[in-house]
């Protein structure tokens, strides 16, 4: 399963901290190949914008083939500012909280293969779809785990 690879991750709480989840799209060659969302409990929004970081690079690097950099390339969409910045290097992250899933993602896939970009809160919808969704499931006392194809 070769080719380029888009997450576009999003991550929300009702409440900051307050029920929280995360949704991600994994687009393969522009088109969609995974809808995974997960309510998470009481977090901040972005303990779970990095959460759905994580769970697009870890679905990833379990659906490709390669060692190390002889991997697919990644672009990670994220309308987090604070994740793409820090996960690009240009922020300081002095929460432990957020190192550690900061530590987490960068040992999910190898780095020098993903490039961040910060997008819009439009251009994300997809991802803040299935944040909604998990959320909305959590509420009603349903199955808030969404791992499907589109």
């Amino acid at each position: 399963m070769s080719g380029s690879y888009v997450i576009e991750a999003d991550g929300g709480s009702r409440g900051n901290p307050g029920e929280a989840a995360y949704g991600t799209v994994v687009l393969k060659d522009g088109e969609p190949v995974r809808e995974l969302a997960e309510a998470i409990g009481v977090a901040t929004n972005n303990v779970a914008e990095y959460r759905g970081l994580l769970a697009g690079l870890r679905w990833i690097a379990a659906n490709t083939e390669g060692d190390g950099d002889d991997r697919p390339n990644v672009e990670a969409r994220l309308d987090s500012k604070l994740v793409v910045e820090q996960m690009s290097g240009n922020w300081r992250i002095k929460h432990p909280d957020m190192r550690a899933l900061a530590m987490a993602a960068r040992d999910a896939y190898p780095p020098s293969l993903v490039r961040y970009t910060w997008v819009p809160r439009e251009a994300n919808k997809r991802a803040d779809s299935l944040v909604n969704e998990s959320l909305d499931a959590c509420a009603a006392g349903r199955d808030a785990v969404i791992d499907r194809a589109p």
